[in-house]
């Protein structure tokens, strides 16, 4: 199991929100910029990052992000308001290494029926699209968390499976942002009902205890966010975790 550093971009500044509000943000001293450099100098090849303003249909941050993102060799999973089959490409042909789509996915019946058609005819879907779901209490919640969708859990996910995406971000909500460890009861149930998905945890994660408990139940990574940023887990427990992991390979 890999750890996929994940820096969250709000306004230009690196922030961590609680059970995703806007209001309750924890913005950071440190700059997008110096993160990456010091994920990158202790060996860190994959890293994490969504652009909460585009996430809002805001995407002043945008040329900002690209910049930065454009002068490094790491591997990005980016996310952020991606809302069309262009927007998809594009960040595919700008280099991003996954792209993430949720709302869309979710809100637009046709959305993934055409992306799975547009990505998939040259190359898997999970190598560059990852279906962001978020639950509260097994209810997929979408546009920032603010909407209930109706579509069951477990339906939703075979759908995805069916159209040949099957990586997919899960964010428990009830976790996220609080520190208080990772939603391992939602990830088990997911797997139990499909055990080839790729699954990668988003959430709560506050120890490297936690994610020994989600290397037992075999996700295949998981994004650590706040806890780093807190001293809970230190970049070079991360580093010599994912060299371990990819020993183990």
């Amino acid at each position: 199991m890999y750890i996929i550093p994940a820096i969250d971009i709000l306004n230009g500044k690196i922030v961590r929100l609680r059970e995703g509000d806007y209001e309750q943000a924890t913005f950071y001293d440190v700059t997008l910029e110096d993160m990456i450099e010091k994920y990158q100098s202790n060996g860190t090849e994959f890293i994490h990052i969504i652009d909460l303003n585009g996430a809002k249909g805001d995407f002043s941050n945008q040329k900002y992000l690209f910049n930065i993102i454009h002068k490094t060799d790491m591997k990005v999973q980016y996310g952020g308001g991606i809302r069309s089959i262009d927007k998809v490409k594009e960040l595919i042909d700008y280099g991003m290494h996954r792209i993430i789509v949720g709302t869309q996915a979710i809100t637009n019946p046709e959305f993934l029926t055409h992306l799975s058609k547009e990505i998939c005819g040259k190359n898997k879907c999970s190598d560059q699209v990852v279906i962001a779901i978020d639950v509260l209490n097994e209810v997929i919640k979408y546009s920032g968390w603010m909407e209930s969708s109706p579509i069951k859990l477990r339906s939703y996910i075979d759908r995805c499976l069916s159209l040949g995406f099957f990586r997919f971000l899960c964010t428990d909500i009830d976790k996220d942002g609080k520190l208080g460890g990772a939603g391992v009861e939602l990830y088990e149930k997911l797997l139990e009902h499909s055990p080839f998905i790729k699954l990668i945890a988003s959430g709560g994660i506050s120890s490297m205890e936690d994610i020994e408990d989600l290397q037992k139940i075999k996700v295949e990574s998981c994004v650590v966010g706040k806890a780093i940023y807190e001293g809970r887990i230190s970049i070079e427990e991360i580093k010599a975790w994912n060299l371990q992991s990819l020993v183990s390979l």
